[in-house]
């Protein structure tokens, strides 16, 4: 049975290079035989974590459908920016709110504890968003999911990408192979998977 692999990227802005970075996870997940929805948190929008909001308006529905998708996968595949040494905000947040989800309709549902997840990274700059992708590791690891050792960091991201979406770079390429290889693995052997 194939892996079903939920993948997103921490940026929306357009041309995003941790987008490209996702597209091109999207593409070799695939070549491996893995089920892949790809989403965007731009369809998620969701307001800042607040637990005053939480108590006076409850969890909004965005995070339990964002919830769901992270349930109803083997595992997940995140590339994230770098703002300021750090994880974006939109997607800090959004980490936020799903971790408060807790039941949907009355059914429990835990999608983070034991999923398992990739990370990725991409900056323009020589440092290829690594701190971001250690604070993200740290991040995941906090909230119980079990995060594969293999990563992909892009640096130079403004110029990694030939015209069709893939790396110029080979060591990229096969880092990326190395990733999915290692998702698929674990994805399929602790399976943490909920049916909608």
């Amino acid at each position: 049975m194939a892996a079903r692999i939920l993948v997103f990227a921490g940026s929306n802005r357009k041309g995003a290079f941790s987008g490209r970075t996702a597209d091109a996870a999207m593409k070799e997940l695939a070549l491996q035989g893995a089920e892949v929805t790809r989403i965007s948190l731009v369809d998620y929008p969701l307001p800042i974590m607040d637990e005053d909001h939480e108590k006076e308006k409850g969890i909004p529905e965005n995070a339990v459908r964002l919830a769901r998708q992270i349930a109803a996968h083997d595992g997940v595949l995140i590339c994230t920016p770098e703002y300021n040494g750090s994880v974006p905000p939109l997607l800090k947040n959004a980490i936020d709110w799903v971790s408060r989800v807790k039941s949907d309709g009355g059914r429990a549902l835990r999608p983070y504890p034991g999923k398992v997840v990739g990370v990725c990274s991409s900056s323009n700059g020589h440092f290829a968003g690594i701190r971001s992708a250690n604070h993200l590791r740290a991040i995941l690891s906090h909230i119980g999911m079990e995060v594969v050792s293999a990563q992909v960091s892009v640096p130079s991201a403004g110029d990694a990408f030939e015209a069709d979406g893939s790396f110029r770079d080979e060591r990229l390429t096969k880092g990326m192979t190395r990733l999915c290889e290692s998702l698929i693995e674990r994805a399929r052997a602790f399976s943490t998977r909920v049916e909608a």
